[in-house]
């Protein structure tokens, strides 16, 4: 078993939320979901699983992840492929909803323990794939805007600026996020046509 495999198996027994959480427990079993790879040069990296991808254990079985899937131009077969995709969402395990029913923010435990050393050990990643504020938050730190539609809006400058792996902001594939695609026609007439441009490029 080679340092990501080893790793791998780490996450697959945490429970630091659990036994020693930062804040209010875990409220059920953690289950994390990750897809880690020593040879995919694309990684996703979104917010954390919904109860859907907790009950189901693969990343993205939901609506979102039909509609990142169309936006990346890519089928399941390519996307659940752990040798051309790697997928780290903040949160590992679902965290749990809010008062009114929505999902609530990835656990910051995950962050702290896992994130870093993963990404240390995938530095074949050439393109992350970072959705929603969170993510962005983790991977462009201080260059990002101060809003998540500035932050996207702004991509082509991070696109550009030369940096190895490339970070594209991105917003949530939720149905919820259908008003802010209306607001926003450049997201799909010019952001997409790259994306799936680079992604055919990576997986092939």
């Amino acid at each position: 078993m080679g340092k990501l495999g080893k790793l791998a198996e780490e996450i697959s027994g945490c429970r630091i939320c659990v036994d020693s959480p930062r804040a209010k427990p875990l409220p059920h079993e953690p289950r994390p979901v990750i897809q880690l790879s020593p040879t995919a040069r694309i990684c996703i990296c979104g917010q954390a699983p919904g109860t859907r991808v907790h009950a189901s254990g693969r990343p993205f079985t939901d609506p979102s992840g039909d509609r990142l899937r169309d936006w990346m131009g890519i089928g399941e077969e390519i996307f659940y492929d752990a040798q051309k995709l790697a997928i780290v969402p903040m949160g590992l395990c679902f965290p749990g909803l809010d008062a009114k029913g929505g999902d609530l923010p990835p656990r910051p435990e995950c962050r702290q323990t896992w994130h870093d050393r993963i990404f240390a050990a995938m530095p074949q990643i050439e393109l992350i794939l970072v959705i929603g504020q969170y993510a962005q938050a983790y991977h462009l730190g201080g260059a990002r805007k101060g809003s998540l539609t500035e932050t996207v809006s702004a991509w082509r400058d991070y696109w550009d600026a030369g940096v190895v792996p490339r970070v594209l902001p991105m917003p949530h594939p939720s149905w919820r996020n259908n008003a802010w695609l209306r607001k926003n026609p450049w997201f799909e007439t010019d952001l997409l046509p790259v994306l799936r441009a680079e992604v055919k490029r990576l997986v092939e």
